[in-house]
């Protein structure tokens, strides 16, 4: 995520600021729209690449072996983390822009915090989505085998919720109507240190959250 934002501040702004005129390069609509839609491209990646490695494991007989390990290479799961970075890095960014810069005064210290509870939220729907899968599919798709299970299936449900987010957030998008609030150099300067704050604490809590997956999940 560190290396995307770095990517996205010394080269895709600059470039997008030649033909969109902007200073940011895109606006914080855009950013989201994008960060939302690559994040769906992340998970579609590693519902193929799921796919992929429960066949090499059949093709070899080891499906009854969750300990062996399956002649796929490991390198198979770079484009997904790369999506899955370059998504956060722009949903991020874009997120906090927004709050910044369509709340009063105020209300900026609190709407940052809002961020915050909104991921915590979201993380705790995902646990409430994994139980409802396990328990729906009756063990099926999440078992301790991870050869027998179905992960993938699992990948395409959040791949098509992810979908119908972004449909959503293209439906909020159109109904918005922006404010107006002056922002002095001050405002301007805590904004920008705001956001590279709250990016390095996303890129922490997703590591976390990646390993506390994988230990649930497998």
């Amino acid at each position: 995520m560190l290396v995307s934002l770095a990517l996205y501040d010394r080269v895709l702004v600059p470039v997008a600021r030649r033909y969109t005129g902007r200073r940011s390069g895109i606006t914080y609509f855009q950013r989201m729209g994008a960060g939302f839609a690559v994040a769906a491209l992340g998970v579609l990646a590693g519902a193929l690449v799921e796919a992929k490695r429960r066949a090499a494991a059949a093709e070899h007989g080891l499906l009854d072996a969750p300990g062996a390990v399956v002649p796929v290479s490991v390198f198979w799961l770079v484009p997904q983390y790369a999506l899955h970075g370059v998504g956060d890095a722009l949903a991020t960014v874009g997120h906090m822009e927004f709050l910044y810069d369509q709340s009063p005064e105020s209300m900026r210290s609190s709407a940052a915090a809002l961020f915050w509870v909104a991921g915590s939220l979201g993380n705790y729907l995902g646990t409430v989505l994994v139980t409802v899968v396990q328990s729906a599919s009756r063990g099926e798709w999440l078992q301790d085998n991870i050869n027998r299970g179905r992960l993938d299936y699992y990948y395409w449900l959040v791949t098509f919720l992810l979908v119908l987010n972004l449909a959503y957030y293209f439906v909020c998008f159109h109904f918005y109507t922006l404010k107006s609030f002056e922002v002095d150099a001050g405002d301007e300067a805590q904004r920008r240190r705001d956001v590279a704050g709250s990016a390095e604490g996303e890129t922490e809590l997703s590591a976390g959250c990646v390993v506390a997956s994988r230990n649930g999940v497998l």
